[in-house]
């Protein structure tokens, strides 16, 4: 019997995660060939809620990837993760991805408020499992000539993963 509850608690942690993982706006999944948009509509505070709550359940941090539609840069850099599968792996074993828009439609102006000024788009932040900011990243820094460069990308991307990242 003790058994039997047991598997029906893994499952329903199981069930609950999934959940709250499909209520996040996030980065495409290493190998889906869709692109996410950032949408207007939907509520980065909420997000970013439930993002605290699956970190802290899988021990990921939180990459909030700040942009809008009307972004180039921005569409480059979900093709640079489509393109480099083990970046974009890398990336969802270690981070909990959420896109926030920021847009003429929505700048989302008060969750953006409480971190550092965005000089341009698309905008990095880190956050840990508390939702605390840890790094704030133009993502310029982490292009050359006209795309990203990749090893700048990974690169900051294991700077700023969880400390016990090396096992995942």
């Amino acid at each position: 019997m003790e058994n039997c509850v047991k598997s029906a608690l893994i499952v329903l942690a199981s069930l609950l995660t999934q959940r709250l993982a499909a209520q996040i706006v996030h980065l495409p999944e290493p190998g889906d060939t869709t692109r996410v948009q950032f949408d207007v509509a939907r509520d980065a505070d909420t997000d970013i809620q439930n993002a605290i709550r699956l970190a802290r359940r899988s021990g990921k941090n939180i990459l909030l990837d700040v942009g809008g539609e009307w972004c180039s840069w921005c569409r480059k850099l979900d093709r640079f993760f489509l393109q480099n599968r083990d970046v974009g792996e890398f990336m969802h074993k270690n981070y909990v991805v959420v896109k926030v828009n920021y847009s003429k439609e929505n700048k989302n102006e008060r969750t953006l408020s409480r971190f550092p000024a965005v000089k341009g788009y698309p905008h990095f932040f880190v956050l840990d499992q508390d939702g605390k900011l840890l790094h704030s990243q133009d993502t310029g820094a982490l292009e050359s000539g006209d795309r990203h460069d990749r090893e700048k990308v990974f690169g900051f991307l294991k700077e700023w993963a969880p400390e016990d990242s090396t096992s995942r």
